[in-house]
């Protein structure tokens, strides 16, 4: 019979501390974990059965959990929060575009809205139409402001391991030296947590998505930029200043034309979207769009078919020498090129094949992201959840 772990005997006074922390353990699971038998609950908290059962029932006398059953009896009764218990936001800021999506704490998306953004946006008004964006959803919704928790919000730039530094000059240049997450946080009156998007989209997907299950997985983000999202051991792996998976910097021809980042024939200037649209533009005009080349390519069009392959095979490099060194089991390809399914994949594990180490790449999956473009957005509804706090005086007493 599983039971607490073992230690010195609670001291007098202490009960109510212990009574709140194992009540947090619980919702803690609930939340990170989404619906839950009372039996998982115990193995995921390590908690003893009975302890969870008196944990479980003061809590939805409170208000805050409540019992679902999928028709098979006791054993199949799974517990989930209530949706009066609190709300969280998740927020995509792209180089084109935000996103903003409200969540309730049982991991479902209520509700999103995307508006595409110019060229030059700035952190200011980013954040105004986020704030407009917010208030829509939550008068569409019937949710009132005071019960949303936390946000997350992900940014297409290299984030410092506290969330609030965004290295950016020639990215975001609007948003470069802002301490975004406590900006954020008194624009929009809430805790405000800031990632990454590659590794907002590694969460996602993680999570919901492809890499459900995933004990070790890369995501790759190919956009306006290219960047790596690493789940190792089944955790987000951020580097020591939160600047792992820059994959896109990875020298593919050290005489090749000038990155941004300054160094000469990164990846990311050959399979970008401006980069891999503008080897059609004599072909197919200036005015090619990733989405356009994809379907072209997928209706038959040789020229769009050949980049999409050629890009695959630039990317496989790149990926080969990534498994090389962590040996995922799991590489997902997100971003809108990767809707150009095996015309992408196939010539990328053409190249992984060929150019990884046997043991490294033998079993390994290579799969498009089943979130698709969503993935950045629901990795930062989960960021939300992972640091989103009951207000004090939530949990009962007793």
């Amino acid at each position: 019979m599983m039971s607490e772990p073992a230690g010195s005997p609670v001291p007098p006074g202490s009960q109510t501390s212990l009574r709140n922390a194992n009540q947090r353990r619980v919702l803690d699971a609930v939340r990170r974990d989404g619906h839950l038998t009372q039996a998982q609950i115990s193995r995921r908290t390590a908690l003893a059965p009975s302890t969870v059962s008196s944990i479980v029932h003061q809590l939805i006398g409170a208000g805050l959990l409540v019992m679902e059953t999928d028709g098979a009896g006791r054993r199949g009764q799974r517990i989930g929060f209530r949706g009066s218990a609190g709300h969280v936001v998740g927020i995509d800021v792209g180089h084109r575009h935000v996103t903003v999506a409200v969540a309730d704490l049982n991991q479902r998306i209520l509700a999103q809205r995307r508006h595409e953004l110019p060229a030059e946006h700035r952190f200011a008004e980013d954040l105004e139409l986020v704030g407009r964006t917010l208030d829509a959803l939550l008068r569409e919704h019937g949710t009132a402001r005071s019960g949303l928790l936390a946000a997350g919000l992900t940014l297409p730039a290299p984030v410092d391991l506290e969330g609030r530094l965004v290295s950016a000059s020639a990215i975001l240049p609007a948003w470069s030296g802002i301490d975004v997450r406590e900006e954020a946080g008194r624009r929009l009156g809430l805790p405000v947590v800031v990632e990454n998007d590659a590794n907002a989209g590694a969460l996602g997907e993680h999570a919901w998505g492809a890499g459900r299950g995933a004990q070790h997985m890369a995501y790759l983000k190919i956009g306006h930029g290219v960047g790596a999202g690493l789940i190792l051991n089944g955790s987000l792996f951020r580097g020591a200043t939160g600047s792992a998976g820059e994959l896109g910097h990875t020298t593919v021809d050290e005489h090749g034309r000038v990155c941004r980042c300054g160094n000469r024939g990164c990846l990311e200037t050959y399979v970008s979207s401006g980069d891999v649209t503008g080897l059609l533009n004599a072909t197919h005009g200036p005015d090619l769009t990733v989405p356009d080349l994809v379907a072209a390519a997928l209706a038959g069009d040789v020229g769009c078919g050949r980049v999409v392959g050629d890009t695959g095979r630039l990317l496989g490099t790149a990926v080969a020498n990534l498994c090389n060194t962590i040996n995922p089991e799991l590489v997902v390809v997100g971003g809108e090129i990767a809707r150009a399914g095996e015309l992408l994949l196939d010539p990328l594990r053409e190249v992984v094949s060929r150019h990884g180490v046997r043991g490294s790449v033998r079993d390994l999956r290579i799969e498009t992201a089943k979130l698709g473009i969503e993935a950045h957005v629901a990795g930062a509804v989960i960021l939300a959840l992972q640091h989103a706090e009951l207000p004090a005086g939530a949990l009962p007493a007793g």
